[in-house]
């Protein structure tokens, strides 16, 4: 079973953009995968330029053969570029609430203008540092 999530990147006039993820969107590995290897707002915006994906990886552009059925090892898999797929673009949300309070599936992560990666589970009230998630000192 799928854990689907929403990757998003704070812009610089406060609105945000985003993507779904529909594999394995607990914090222990899509949060520990964008704390470990998306650190930098140009790789994130990278990942966020591929459009949706099926499942984050820590290398965004392939160096060899690379499709959705045999990706290449350690490379994201994108619905647009590896399958084709169209109408699976980034959404834009107005403010971070905004993403927030909206449909973040079941775990919303957002890099913020002050390069730190934010988490919130659907259930949760507040989103909270990946770290403290990851480090085990917040629950969901």
């Amino acid at each position: 079973m799928a854990t689907r999530s929403r990757i998003a990147i704070e812009l610089a006039d406060g609105s945000v953009e985003s993507i779904y993820c529909h594999w394995d969107g607990y914090p222990e590995h899509n949060g520990r995968l964008l704390t470990d290897h998306y650190t930098l707002p140009e790789k994130v915006q990278g990942l966020i330029d591929l459009g949706d994906i099926s499942y984050l990886a820590p290398i965004l552009e392939p160096t060899d053969a690379h499709s959705f059925n045999k990706p290449e090892d350690g490379v994201v898999v994108a619905y647009g570029r590896d399958r084709g797929e169209t109408g699976v673009g980034k959404k834009i949300h107005g403010s971070v609430p905004d993403f927030f309070n909206g449909d973040i599936e079941e775990y919303g992560y957002l890099f913020t203008q002050e390069g730190e990666w934010l988490c919130k589970h659907s259930h949760a009230k507040e989103p909270v540092v990946v770290d403290y998630v990851l480090s085990g000192e917040v629950k969901f």
